[in-house]
């Protein structure tokens, strides 16, 4: 599968990566600050959501797209995801850190050519039950747009939640992309943008068992 990180550019960016002519499998985008207004785009004043679609449509790929969402003045971290021309949905931050914006609702697994991708919005990679829970629902590889990268929290974060739950996680912030795979590794890494890699998924599964103590009402005889 070929994967595009773009970490700083936005739309600006994704018209160089459309005019070079190759199409790509997935597309990330890193937040860079663009704030999509729903009013303004309902009434046609702006067109960001139909651009990214535009070029999903033209790429013939899988888009997951950072932005700052604004409902009625209730800012928002989110993902817009879309393919094929098609807007699929738009995943919000579930947990907003120390009021910057507010938080959204409900993890969203969306189904693709490319499989069954799950979306977790910026800060949301910090909290390791939103990768369990994904991975649970059967999500084939997860996504992340993040913000600006600031140390190697991220990285160490990535190879553990993808070690523990056995799901790859690609993550694509301003200043640094990388995948992490299920081997614990950091199976691609780069500060430059935008970039491309070829990367394939790799799925393992085993029977686990495990035994503890509880009260059953109706008790075993054997």
């Amino acid at each position: 599968m070929q994967i595009v990180f773009v970490g700083e550019g936005g739309l600006d960016c994704l018209q160089m990566v459309d005019s070079a002519g190759k199409k790509n499998a997935l597309t990330v985008v890193a937040f860079d600050g663009k704030e999509v207004c729903y009013e303004r785009e309902l009434k046609g004043e702006t067109r960001i959501i139909e651009d990214i679609a535009t070029f999903s449509k033209a790429n013939q790929g899988f888009v997951v797209y950072g932005v700052i969402t604004n409902t009625h003045g209730h800012r928002r971290k989110s993902a817009i995801v879309a393919e094929n021309g098609r807007i699929l949905g738009i995943s919000d931050m579930c947990n907003a850190i120390d009021g910057e914006v507010r938080s959204g609702a409900f993890l969203r697994v969306y189904d693709a050519k490319i499989g069954r991708v799950g979306v977790v919005v910026a800060e949301d990679v910090y909290d390791m039950e939103m990768i369990k829970t994904l991975s649970f629902c059967g999500c084939d590889f997860i996504v992340c747009p993040f913000d600006k990268v600031q140390d190697s929290t991220c990285g160490v974060l990535l190879r553990a939640y993808a070690f523990l739950c056995g799901v790859p996680i690609v993550f694509c912030g301003r200043g640094y992309a990388m995948i992490a795979d299920v081997d614990a590794n950091l199976a691609f890494a780069s500060p430059i943008s935008p970039v491309g890699v070829e990367f394939h998924i790799k799925k393992e599964f085993h029977l686990l068992e495990t035994r503890r103590r509880i009260y059953l009402k109706n008790k075993r005889t054997d």
